[in-house]
């Protein structure tokens, strides 16, 4: 409704473009805006075309699933090219089109980033990590789920220089092993979220270092970390008290026996108890758990 009443103004027959830019209609209505549309918008006249790109300009957060997958790679570089206060990136599977040539840009003019989604983009290189790192000081949430190409050279640059994260996703980053994680965990004490899910390499090691270092950890993810036992997951309970979550499906070699410490503490777990996931069983195969009093 707010997009049909702003294109039936046209500047010559209505007030609504000469309200403030600046002050009314980039702040307050054009946010309320899809950003689809509002490059629709531009389309209307030179005076919305003008506000458009003001609005851009001073926009704090991009996310490229408002515009889709299929975003032409010059459309974006047109559409930041002129800003330089943007907080949060979200450019998750967006692997066709983002490349380095793309991103650097934007990672270099825009240093308050304090949020940065990158999960999928696959044809980006280390140096858009090292990009990161340099130019984001702030930065407090990072997903490069799915990021193959980061190192460990390139994480411990962003060890470095961007202690103040918080949440960090390397999930399936399949070059890293303990080494790099410790580095990262060291450098970045005030982590409170961590991915390591779906990683082969990463052991016993870089869990415990993670359980030293990170007193204020509340969610670890080692899904699929298969090298991950009992012993770390004892020091992550001992290490961790603001633990509220533990994935560790997949995990072959993490029992009950470690398991039970943190869920005696009501930590969220994504593996069921030895006894229940027995009841699951039989009533898939022979449909009896119902009659099995659960209180005995």
């Amino acid at each position: 409704a707010l997009l049909c009443l702003m294109m039936s103004v046209t500047p010559t027959r209505g007030c609504l473009l000469d309200l403030p830019w600046e002050d009314i209609l980039v702040p307050h209505i054009l946010c309320h805006l899809p950003l689809q549309q509002l490059l629709s918008l531009q389309r209307v006249s030179k005076s919305f075309q003008s506000l458009i790109q003001l609005y851009l300009a001073n926009m704090r957060c991009f996310d490229s699933s408002q515009i889709g997958p299929a975003i032409p790679r010059a459309a974006f570089v047109n559409l930041l090219k002129d800003n330089e206060v943007l907080q949060q990136l979200a450019l998750q599977n967006c692997s066709d089109w983002l490349t380095d040539r793309e991103l650097l840009p934007v990672i270099g003019q825009n240093h308050h980033l304090h949020q940065i989604q990158l999960k999928g983009c696959a044809q980006l290189s280390r140096h858009a990590l090292v990009a990161i790192s340099l130019s984001c000081p702030n930065l407090r949430q990072l997903s490069l789920a799915h990021c193959e190409w980061v190192d460990s050279l390139s994480l411990r640059s962003l060890a470095d220089h961007c202690k103040a994260l918080e949440a960090v996703d390397l999930t399936a980053c399949r070059q890293l092993k303990d080494e790099a994680i410790c580095y990262l965990v060291q450098k970045c004490s005030r982590l409170k979220s961590l991915s390591l899910a779906v990683n082969a390499n990463v052991g016993d090691v870089a869990v415990e270092e993670t359980a030293k270092c990170c007193p204020e950890l509340e969610h670890l993810d080692l899904t699929g970390c298969l090298r991950v036992k009992n012993d770390s997951i004892r020091v992550l309970a001992e290490y961790c008290p603001k633990l509220r979550s533990l994935k560790v499906k997949h995990c072959h070699n993490v029992a009950e026996s470690s398991l039970s410490i943190l869920r005696s503490r009501g930590v969220e777990l994504d593996v069921e108890p030895p006894l229940q996931r027995a009841l699951v069983l039989l009533q898939d195969v022979v449909g009896f758990a119902p009659f099995i009093n659960l209180q005995i």
